[in-house]
């Protein structure tokens, strides 16, 4: 039988190796860099949620987002950050039942998120349970503290 509650900060290590895998199953086991202290802090803030799935007691998938608002509309919408199913879990309907939790948990606001355009598997996903798959480039700008003034 398959659980899902809400990540404390005492589930902090777990939720790290998750992401860990999660970055590894992505091909970018170095692209997690936040510290398991920290996660412990973040996991305390209201505005960020993370709910995990375990089956007997162990974790073998989580949903996060962050709670942000539209300027557009001046409304609060869930921004999804990951979905993350274990290997040996995947397609047994663990991710669909993180979804709909999250979907539940947004109460009628839009719930947005990103997917990388090589992960078709995920898309199909997404679209199978109603999502709509809206075309976007996404920029990163990450600048060194100092370095804009220069230029």
């Amino acid at each position: 039988m398959v659980s899902i509650r809400r990540a404390t900060a005492a589930d902090a290590a777990t939720v790290h190796a998750l992401m860990c895998e999660l970055a590894g199953h992505q091909g970018q086991p170095s692209a997690v860099s936040v510290s398991v202290e920290r996660m412990r802090e973040l996991l305390a803030r209201p505005e960020i949620t993370y709910l995990l799935a375990e089956r007997d007691g162990r974790a073998i998938g989580y949903v996060s987002w962050l709670v942000r608002v539209s300027l557009w509309s001046g409304g609060d919408y869930l921004a999804l950050d990951d979905l993350f199913v274990r290997a040996g879990e995947r397609g047994h309907g663990v991710g669909e039942r993180l979804m709909r939790a999250v979907s539940e948990a947004a109460a009628g606001r839009a719930i947005r998120w990103e997917v990388a355009a090589a992960n078709v598997a995920a898309q199909r996903f997404y679209q199978r349970i109603g999502a709509d798959l809206i075309p976007k480039i996404i920029c990163r700008w990450q600048v060194e503290p100092g370095a804009a003034a220069e230029s």
